[in-house]
């Protein structure tokens, strides 16, 4: 692992010690829009790479609420960016490469794979999403608050989407990319890894997510827990449900990379 930087973003770089397949993945943190580190990630993005012979830029990104959007999505274009400009030097393929988070990391992905799908010019080839928070109309349900969600909960929701969009939730419009599970029209993105947890708080907005992808064509395959609370697959990593999971995104991320 190495540390680099992109303008004023920070970025965690894992190569593989063995053989490399030409793979890639961007690689987005969580922390509900409000904190976190690339280094939080450290063990995925190490058993990804060495499982699956890829290499895996970490970002970093500034947060809400004293950077609003458009900063964290800034910062994970950014990475992206410096990803396509260094793949000769990495040996990656630039149509082999994934990009995916856990949580609100999951979220900028999703709307990074957006914004990139709408520029035109180099895409991934899939978009790897751990328990996505996707949806500030969620946040604005206030029935939802008393559930009291394990890890993450309604009120702690409201907190990181009204920071990240400076303005209430649920509003009649926000900007675009800020919101991933707004988006009226997904044909022609990538196919998609999503998993959640059917207890946690993200898990309607997740499922409506991936109904929209698949209505609109796009290749997606859903892993949901049975029992399992937001973000669960980090923080309980050494369980065997958590290592389960783990080992089945893995699957998907080898396959989708292959047939690129």
């Amino acid at each position: 692992m190495t540390n680099e930087r992109t303008g004023s973003t920070r970025i965690r770089l894992y190569t593989p010690t063995g053989a490399r397949s030409g793979a890639a993945l961007l690689w987005i943190h969580g922390g509900g829009l409000l904190f976190g580190d690339a280094k939080q990630d450290e063990a995925l993005c190490l058993s990804t790479a060495e499982r699956l012979g890829i290499v895996i830029v970490s970002a970093n990104y500034r947060f809400a609420p004293e950077h609003p959007f458009p900063a964290a999505h800034d910062d994970v274009l950014s990475a992206w960016r410096w990803l396509l400009e260094h793949a000769t030097e990495l040996g990656i393929d630039s149509k082999r490469i994934v990009i995916g988070g856990e949580s609100a990391g999951a979220g900028l992905a999703a709307g990074l794979v957006q914004r990139i799908h709408d520029e035109g010019g180099a895409a991934p080839c899939g978009q790897w999403l751990f328990a996505p928070m996707l949806d500030d109309r969620t946040a604005a349900r206030r029935e939802l608050d008393a559930l009291r969600h394990f890890v993450w909960d309604n009120e702690s929701n409201r907190e990181g989407w009204s920071g990240h969009l400076g303005t209430a939730t649920g509003a009649a419009t926000a900007p675009e990319y800020a919101v991933p599970g707004r988006r009226t029209d997904v044909s022609g993105l990538p196919p998609a890894f999503i998993t959640w947890g059917d207890i946690e708080l993200f898990a309607e907005e997740d499922r409506a997510y991936a109904d929209a992808l698949r209505d609109a064509g796009v290749p997606v395959t859903t892993d949901v827990v049975e029992g399992a609370p937001h973000g669960f697959s980090n923080w309980a990593k050494e369980t065997p449900s958590a290592k389960a999971l783990v080992e089945r995104a893995q699957e998907w991320l080898r396959t989708v990379t292959a047939q690129a």
